[in-house]
């Protein structure tokens, strides 16, 4: 099967990012991402703004995605789509265009998990980037995630560790919007982390048993700080901001490396692949490449653009399961809370 040319469209819709992509036996051909600018005014992902989003876009996006790739939608081997986690409203969006598409051009329908799509994503074929081999630690973090999971196989995982509260990508922005920062925050606190002395303030790590995450704890700290110490000093955030965004950020890749550290003893295996939007944070690819020169880990990171909410990455997992044959039925449905 896999010597004939097969053309899969990845259907991307789980949160705010309306995606669309084709990919062309393992290469991604287009890749296309509508963002919805709209939430940054709330500070947050707004659930209705967002599925009324993917409805305008969801059309424009996907024939975006088969002109950049040069084919026509009768070329499609399969449409593959996100089933969950996510926002309800928004996966029905995606869900709904694609058993459409598929019924209509009388093509198998592939439904793809969200989570195991930012782990798989590391198979897609691009240059100068390694795959993992199996088995490895993935390390997805993320706005919504935060997991470490054993992968043996392209679809045998065992989620090992993950947040019992807030997800990172959440500790940054709160700890963000408590600075003043606008959102998304991490990118920012990450540029000024890196202009900061990192152990100018320090923040108690919580203590959770075993691979577990949790940052809620860490969150409320940092909030009782900068109310305490405004109250002394009302400019201290102008003042300290890039040392604070250090401290914070140390801090939190503190807990991750600390985790990341149990898992390779308890498992035994060394190669380490992440994934996820706060995979793009200058921080934790630094202390990555420290695990691999004092641990002897071997360390996976995906190409930027396959790290974000992407459609590339549900494409890669509708072409694998394309391979073994793995279809979905007319009658699937959204998932919100679907798991690995």
């Amino acid at each position: 099967m896999a010597s004939e040319n097969i053309y899969i469209l990845g259907i991307e819709s789980s949160c705010d990012d309306t995606a669309a992509s084709i990919i062309n036996n393992g290469t991604v051909l287009s890749n296309v991402v509508a963002n919805q600018k709209i939430h940054e005014e709330y500070g947050g992902v707004v659930p209705e703004l967002a599925s009324r989003a993917h409805q305008q876009n969801i059309v424009p996006v996907v024939h975006e995605a088969l002109k950049k790739a040069g084919i026509s939608k009768d070329q499609l081997h399969a449409v593959a789509f996100t089933r969950g986690p996510g926002l309800m409203g928004s996966l029905l969006v995606g869900t709904s265009f694609a058993k459409s598409l598929a019924f209509g051009l009388g093509i198998p329908l592939i439904e793809v998990n969200h989570m195991q799509a930012h782990i798989l994503a590391h198979f897609i074929n691009e240059d100068g980037f390694n795959k993992p081999s199996f088995p490895f630690l993935a390390m997805t973090i993320s706005g919504g995630h935060t997991q470490i999971v054993k992968v043996s196989s392209y679809f045998d995982m065992e989620v090992i560790g993950e947040t019992i509260d807030d997800a990172v990508g959440e500790a940054y922005d709160k700890s963000g919007k408590i600075l003043g920062l606008g959102y998304p925050a991490g990118p920012e606190i990450d540029k000024r982390a890196q202009l900061g002395n990192p152990k100018a303030f320090s923040f108690t790590k919580p203590k959770v048993d075993g691979l577990n995450f949790s940052f809620s704890g860490l969150k409320t700290a940092i909030m009782y700080f900068i109310q305490r110490e405004t109250k002394n000093n009302p400019n201290f955030i102008t003042e300290n901001l890039n040392d604070i965004c250090a401290s914070i950020q140390y801090t939190i890749i503190g807990i991750l490396m600390d985790k990341l550290k149990l898992a390779v003893k308890e498992t035994g295996i060394k190669h380490i692949a992440i994934g996820g939007g706060v995979s793009a944070n200058s921080g934790i690819r630094k202390a990555l490449k420290i695990g691999e020169q004092k641990f002897g880990w071997t360390t996976y990171v995906p190409k930027f653009e396959f790290t974000t909410d992407n459609a590339a990455m549900i494409a890669i997992v509708g072409y694998l399961k394309y391979l073994e044959g793995t279809f979905s039925e007319s009658d699937v449905t959204a998932s919100a809370r679907l798991k690995i």
